[in-house]
C-alpha cells in the first residue's frame, strides 16, 4: 500500500509540474502580451535615465554596490549582482505596473520611502517575461531601484495597468 501511494504522489507531482510549464505565460495573473511587443524593440538605455509609462527599456546595470540606491532595497542584493535607478513621472492614475525580463527586485520610493507593492505575478515559463509588479502611488515622480540582478541588462517596461 505504501508503495501505491509513493507512486500516486509521484504521479500528482509530475503531472503538476508538467502542467505549470505547459502554462507559459498564461501563468501570470494578468496578460503580458503589451510587455512582449515592447521588450523586441526596447531602445538601449542607461541606469538613471527616466523610464517613460507605455514604454519600454533594455536597461543597463551597474554593479550593485555602485547603483547609487536612493534607499536600501527591501532585500539587500547578492555579491555579484547588479541594479540600477531609474525615474518615472506616475500619471494622474497613480497606478504603474512593472514588468521585467529576467530576475531581480524592484522597489519604488516616493517621497523618500519604500512604496509596498498592491499586486505580484510571475512565471518562470513565460519567454522573455518574469515577473511584473503593480504600485499604488500618487501622481508625480517616483525613484524605481533594481537590485539582485545576475546579468548586466534588464528589459522593463512601465505600464498602466489593463
Amino acid at each position: 500500500m505504501k508503495k501505491v501511494a509513493i507512486s500516486l504522489f509521484a504521479i500528482l507531482v509530475s503531472t503538476s509540474l508538467a502542467m505549470a510549464e505547459d502554462a507559459g505565460c498564461e501563468a501570470f495573473r494578468w496578460p503580458v502580451t503589451r510587455e512582449q511587443a515592447l521588450f523586441a524593440t526596447a531602445p538601449s538605455t542607461p541606469s538613471g535615465a527616466t523610464l517613460a509609462v507605455g514604454a519600454a527599456a533594455d536597461l543597463a546595470l551597474v554593479p550593485a554596490e555602485k547603483a547609487g540606491f536612493a534607499v536600501p532595497p527591501e532585500r539587500a542584493p547578492a555579491e555579484g549582482t547588479f541594479g540600477a535607478v531609474a525615474s518615472v513621472a506616475v500619471p494622474p492614475e497613480g497606478t504603474i505596473q512593472i514588468s521585467l525580463s529576467g530576475e531581480a527586485w524592484v522597489d519604488v520610493i516616493q517621497d523618500g520611502k519604500a512604496v509596498k507593492s498592491s499586486g505580484y505575478s510571475g512565471a518562470k515559463t513565460c519567454p522573455g517575461i518574469r515577473k511584473s509588479v503593480r504600485f499604488k502611488l500618487a501622481a508625480g515622480q517616483a525613484t524605481v531601484q533594481f537590485s539582485g540582478a545576475k546579468k548586466e541588462t534588464l528589459k522593463v517596461a512601465v505600464l498602466a495597468p489593463e
